[in-house]
């Protein structure tokens, strides 16, 4: 399985993953209707926008779909949207998303990374050297909720 860059094209199936992941990952970590919110059908076209303007990768399977997901954000210098279809879960792509990150973020002269976890994920991002800063309450205007979440950060 590749790492590869998204293309604007993709942003629908990329959406997808998206959903897919916080449906099933985060059943434990929210309520059933803010999951419901969080993850509309309809793709925000900002999310478009974001493949386009910062390093947003992808991990294709043996047939060449895309199956997991993240991107540097590089205005705020955070790991954002690091997601994998569930049916995909477990088999390292995570790990590969997230070492492409880092490995773009020192190219391009950055020394820290930060990110606001699920609950859920809170172990993995620990397990990859991201120390927990603290808790805190993300607001997220399409969950309309403040959703739980762990803000950590790691030195690069």
């Amino acid at each position: 399985m590749s790492v590869r860059l998204a293309v604007p094209e993709e942003a629908e199936r990329l959406w997808l993953i998206r959903n897919l992941a916080i449906r099933v990952g985060c059943q434990t970590s929210y309520d059933e209707a803010v999951i419901r919110r969080w993850t509309p059908e309809n793709m925000p076209e900002h999310y478009r926008k974001m493949i386009q303007i910062n390093p947003f990768y992808v991990v294709e399977d043996e047939n060449g779909e895309a199956v997991a997901t993240g991107y540097l954000d590089l205005e705020t210098c955070c790991v954002e949207a690091v997601f994998t279809l569930p049916d995909a879960a477990g088999k390292g792509l995570a790990t590969q998303i997230l070492d492409a990150i880092k490995q773009e973020a020192k190219a391009r002269g950055m020394t820290r990374l930060t990110l606001s976890s699920t609950p859920n994920a809170h172990s993995f991002y620990q397990k990859h050297g991201f120390v927990t800063l603290g808790e805190n309450r993300y607001p997220s205007r399409l969950a309309e909720a403040e959703l739980r979440c762990f803000d950590m950060a790691i030195d690069l």
